[in-house]
């Protein structure tokens, strides 16, 4: 009986993917569906950013960690959560499809959060409460592991959702139609306007409870909101519009490099013949790519040395040996984003230090407004997100429009320039930073007390510089790598900065270690570490990040900015190479073709 019902069940899935697959009705897909998806984004997004935003103070305060433990904490969870996206995209696109990947990122999701919940209602969880920071008792091995393992499970959840929930949505309009198309820009919008909405009571409602009311409360809320939005999820689950996996390209990018490898002494010639398959044979976006003359090494993955590498249908045999100029295209597409890649990473480090050590300066500062009220830590990153508003209007609402009536048309500020601009505004960041964390630890001295009395207000700017840096560097490299990939690679471009994001956190995190452990040689004390930020240099480390910041600016300056304005001009329209092999099938057969291939002695 239970085999039955599953094989019931297995077919009834399978009839909803055919349908799924099938061209769009007014019975599946458009906004019906798009409504249960931005409920489910809206409350996932309150529940996963009321964690995210008040993490560095719940490890502080309830497991009585060292402030250099939990910066590597948080830094390589964050780290671990963008991987785990690139991951989940691929297992998304190869197996599961979008659908399936979201629901049990979802799952994966909620059991983390419940097991934080946990942790904060069941004290023999964690050790006990402390008064006296430096004599704090250190956790049981077994409690950092059961944390541990509520990260992980946090982790895998992001891995599943942060690649699917924008695509998903996408998926349920028809993009071939001026109408769809308008509806798809109509969702980003309202995607974005919900996640806003969410971002804001997670960063005031929930963390004010958190930090002054309850840590069980501030738990159970967003793991009641993630119930809710997997209940959202499935309810809509006949309405939706689910597109079979076509197969990842990071796939296809492995095929070219191992065939490329192979094929390494190879040399093409102008009578050399190139695989390019039929527009038939492309991806299900039926998209092709102009050939570019850049990476030539890969294009010797799409030679074909020998007529047996093809079979009947002019097919490869070996899909290991022999790919297409498509998949060679989209590879290059991919390492020509690689440049200004690097600059986004350390861009991205300097965002990532207000999220751990800034939190740490707010701790220590003078957080009353009034006699009965003190500013949560947690509310600090609503600064940096507010003055990312503010520009956002000010440059789309007000400086495009008034340039427009200027010169008659929109004037956009260039790629280049907002990169530049990001840049200088990451190290401007760092150089507040270090000035305001000096002041703040000496009047903490002269006071002989842990928390200086100098108002947290002071580091308001810093964080608002964090902030205007995400705005001009962090959204205009991801506008590079979205316009840069062709259609059917918006996934890749996602994958891609979540990457430089996993890479910011990781790089972050040794850059800690590193100054720890050489400031600390000798028994001199520390630049960072320790329960007390008065005791340690921070503002020395800022200086050092600021450095860094230096030196990306000159990077992009003399390197990375080339490939701005180098970016190949990708077409819908088919463009066969002269020398293609699908070119020649209706003048002579395959048997008959003449292969001039130069194999280099060396």
């Amino acid at each position: 009986m239970e085999n039955a019902t599953t094989n019931s069940s297995c077919e009834e899935e399978q009839k909803q993917d055919e349908h799924a697959s099938a061209p769009q009705t007014q019975e599946a897909g458009g906004w019906r569906s798009v409504y249960y998806i931005i409920g489910n984004e809206s409350f996932e997004k309150l529940a996963s950013m009321s964690l995210i935003s008040n993490l560095t103070m719940y490890l502080l305060t309830r497991y009585n960690l060292s402030a250099i433990f939990v910066v590597n904490v948080v830094q390589i969870w964050n780290g671990s959560s963008n991987v785990a996206s690139i991951i989940g995209a691929f297992i998304s696109d190869t197996y599961l499809g979008r659908f399936r990947t979201l629901l049990f990122g979802s799952i994966a999701s909620l059991l983390g959060i419940l097991i934080m919940t946990l942790t904060a209602g069941i004290h023999q969880l964690r050790p006990a409460n402390c008064t006296n920071r430096p004599h704090c008792q250190w956790p049981q091995p077994w409690q950092l592991g059961i944390l541990f393992f509520a990260l992980a499970m946090l982790s895998v959840g992001a891995g599943g959702i942060r690649p699917c929930n924008i695509a998903f949505g996408a998926d349920q309009f028809d993009t071939k139609t001026e109408k769809g198309r308008a509806q798809l820009e109509s969702f980003f919008n309202w995607w974005y306007f919900t996640f806003t909405i969410a971002l804001v009571i997670a960063l005031t409602g929930v963390v004010y409870i958190q930090t002054n009311v309850s840590w069980t409360l501030g738990f159970a809320i967003p793991t009641l909101c993630l119930a809710f939005s997997i209940a959202i999820f499935l309810i809509g689950r006949h309405t939706y519009i689910r597109k079979k996996p076509q197969g990842s390209v990071f796939s296809d990018m492995a095929k070219v490099i191992t065939a490329a490898c192979r094929k390494c002494k190879l040399k093409t010639s102008d009578r050399t013949r190139y695989y390019d398959p039929a527009p038939s044979e492309l991806d299900h976006n039926n998209v092709s790519l102009v050939r570019t003359d850049r990476f030539k090494f890969l294009e010797k993955a799409a030679i074909i040395s020998d007529p047996s590498e093809l079979n009947q249908q002019l097919k490869p045999k070996n899909v290991w040996r022999l790919c297409s100029l498509q998949q060679v295209e989209e590879l290059k597409c991919l390492l020509g984003i690689l440049p200004v890649w690097v600059t986004g990473i350390c861009c991205f480090i300097v965002m990532d230090q207000q999220n751990t050590f800034g939190v740490l300066q707010v701790i220590q500062t003078n957080r009353s407004i009034g006699k009965h009220f003190k500013v949560p830590p947690g509310w600090m990153n609503l600064v940096s997100m507010v003055a990312l508003s503010i520009w956002i209007y000010i440059y789309e609402c007000i400086y495009i429009r008034v340039t427009k009536k200027i010169n008659k048309k929109a004037t956009r500020l260039s790629m280049s320039l907002r990169i530049r601009i990001g840049i200088l505004l990451s190290i401007l960041c760092m150089l507040v930073a270090a000035i305001v964390e000096q002041k703040r630890r000496d009047s903490a001295l002269r006071a002989k007390s842990f928390a200086s009395p100098m108002s947290f207000a002071v580091l308001l700017p810093q964080f608002a510089l964090s902030g205007l840096n995400e705005a001009f560097a962090a959204v205009s490299i991801m506008e590079f790598f979205t316009t840069e990939m062709p259609e059917s690679m918006r996934t890749v471009a996602g994958a891609v900065f979540f990457l430089s994001l996993s890479v910011a956190n990781y790089l972050g995190s040794l850059i800690v270690n590193i100054v720890h452990k050489a400031t600390s040689h000798g028994g001199r004390n520390s630049w960072l570490g320790g329960h007390d930020l008065n005791d340690n240099k921070l503002d020395y480390y800022y200086y050092l990040i600021a450095a860094l910041g230096v030196l990306n600016f000159f990077y992009f300056n003399f390197f990375a900015s080339h490939f701005l304005s180098k970016k190949p001009s990708n077409d819908t329209k088919k463009v066969q190479p002269k020398n293609s092999i699908l070119n020649q099938q209706n003048e002579e057969p395959p048997q008959e073709k003449v292969f001039d291939i130069t194999i280099d002695p060396r």
